[in-house]
């Protein structure tokens, strides 16, 4: 790639504010973004049954070469800015890591009880490798051995309990100016959803911003804690070189 765009490869995992942080990628006006793009490739290669899984793989391209060669080409109408939301258990261990290069890799975290208490309510039978910290700390470990850089990760609840703050870190971390604008944006869907936007974003899509981070009081049930105590493991690798707002 010869050009001067800035691809931002946001690594999440479910049930966490990737929507959100990508409303406010989207309202900066210089920024074009796209909303999980190995999705259809992810179901129609593991035939997981998600809400609208058939309307999801219409949606899309299946190949995920032809993906990820999408994503590192450029971006239409001269945004300067690709904001790339990703989910990191949409990584099947068939897809080759070399393409990410041409990205600037990042991961968004959330502590994993409070995943498994969120994702537990739409969905049953949860795995680790559907939750995604281990694919996170994967791409995390490969990002930082090809850079030599420690990849910039952000904690959902240090960006609740402070956008503002850890949203300008962040910027300043890949090299970009901060924007009031990506703390406030209209309410409803947008073009660049997805197509499973009505069966998962009905929280964000009445959203105008950022809202106050509220601790789950509720306890996790028995049979998750093994899960929970494993993807533990991996978030507390990710935690411990995550961006600091103090």
């Amino acid at each position: 790639m010869t050009d001067n765009i800035l691809r931002i490869a946001m690594w999440s995992g479910p049930r966490n504010i990737s929507t959100t942080l990508m409303r406010s990628w989207e309202s900066r006006g210089d920024t074009f973004v796209t909303d999980e793009p190995f999705y259809a490739y992810y179901l129609s290669a593991t035939g997981r049954d998600h809400p609208g899984k058939e309307e999801v793989i219409a949606s899309q391209q299946t190949d995920w070469r032809l993906v990820s060669d999408w994503l590192t080409d450029s971006p239409q109408n001269g945004y300067s800015v690709w904001y790339q939301k990703h989910m990191a258990q949409h990584f099947l261990p068939e897809m080759e890591k070399e393409w990410t290069s041409g990205l600037m890799n990042c991961f968004l975290i959330r502590e994993p009880r409070e995943v498994l208490l969120s994702y537990t309510a739409k969905r049953e039978n949860v795995s680790l490798p559907e939750i995604g910290y281990s694919q996170q700390l994967e791409l995390f470990e490969y990002e930082k051995e090809k850079t030599g850089q420690i990849p910039p990760v952000l904690d959902s609840r240090d960006v609740l309990e402070n956008p503002k703050r850890m949203l300008s870190l962040f910027c300043e971390r890949v090299g970009v100016d901060f924007s009031e604008r990506m703390l406030s944006w209209p309410a409803g869907r947008r073009e660049t959803d997805g197509v499973w936007a009505k069966h998962w974003y009905d929280r964000v899509e009445k959203s105008t911003g950022y809202l106050p981070y509220k601790k789950k009081t509720v306890d996790l049930p028995d049979e998750l804690l093994p899960l929970c105590k494993e993807a533990t493991e991996y978030y507390e690798v990710l935690k411990a070189n995550r961006l600091k707002g103090d």
